[in-house]
């Protein structure tokens, strides 16, 4: 069985437009949340998009999971290793960018209550596009891959990834709408930092576990791994329709915007 390429050369460009654009853009996102939070008074937002950074930490799980490895040969900019596995820093500041960003857009959609079933899968759409163009650059760039048999890869990325990152993130922003929607003060809101991890390894490692074990079975073959991607890919897609069953299929009639976090809660209440 093939193992991670722990000698390949990591290419110092490719680390340092990663590490410097994704930075910059999840300062960008976090000044975004604020501000929406100030419209509405409540630090939701901006709690969603540091769930996500934070639950980056465990990162090393999913590697060893799905046999991702980041280059670490030559000069990699790494908080730090696990299983084997460095870390780089921008591992956080993508967490925000590829989970958080359309976590909150997607509950002050809900929030609003404009979020449809048929509008979910057009938020389930642009993450999918965001994953592919986020992990082919990275790959391409030569900053890591995906090290083990897996197929339907396009420019070395498997497909499979990306249809299960959606199904997470789907799952991630309904979840953390409907705690939002519940939440009768600051502290119930700090189970966003539960619920991430949960919606994570929950849609990834169950949805994904047919691929996971296929790819890290013994005397796997093409075959086999193919089958169990297939298996995987319509899960994530079950899980997609499961989160969009919490919507309704047409948006309710307009209401005014929300000032505060009270007005925010009913509406999303009133969608359950």
């Amino acid at each position: 069985m093939a193992s991670a390429p722990i000698h390949h050369h990591l290419n110092q460009t490719g680390q340092d437009v990663f590490t410097y654009a994704s930075w910059g853009l999840t300062f960008v996102l976090l000044a975004v949340a604020i501000q929406m939070g100030r419209k509405e008074r409540t630090p939701f937002y901006f709690m969603v998009v540091l769930s996500s950074m934070v639950a980056a930490f465990a990162e090393p799980l999913y590697d060893e999971g799905f046999s991702l490895y980041f280059y670490a040969d030559h000069g990699l900019q790494t908080f730090f290793t696990a299983f084997d596995v460095p870390q780089p820093v921008w591992t956080h500041s993508g967490y925000a960018i590829l989970y958080g960003a359309p976590a909150i857009y997607m509950v002050w959609r809900i929030g609003q209550g404009t979020l449809t079933r048929s509008g979910l899968l057009k938020v389930a759409a642009v993450e999918f596009l965001m994953s592919c163009t986020f992990e082919m650059i990275g790959i391409n760039a030569g900053t890591y891959t995906y090290w083990g048999p897996h197929v339907f890869r396009v420019l070395q990325y498997p497909i499979v990834i990306g249809v299960l990152e959606t199904a997470q993130v789907m799952c991630f922003g309904i979840a953390a709408a409907r705690l939002r929607a519940r939440a009768r003060g600051p502290l119930d809101l700090m189970g966003i930092f539960v619920i991430f991890p949960v919606t994570f390894f929950g849609a990834n490692f169950g949805a994904g576990a047919a691929v996971i074990v296929a790819i890290h079975a013994q005397n796997t073959n093409k075959t086999i791994v193919t089958l169990c991607t297939l298996v995987s890919i319509a899960c994530a897609g079950l899980l997609i329709r499961l989160a969009a069953s919490f919507l309704p299929e047409e948006a309710p009639a307009a209401a005014p915007a929300a000032t505060a976090e009270g007005s925010a809660e009913e509406r999303m209440a009133a969608l359950a």
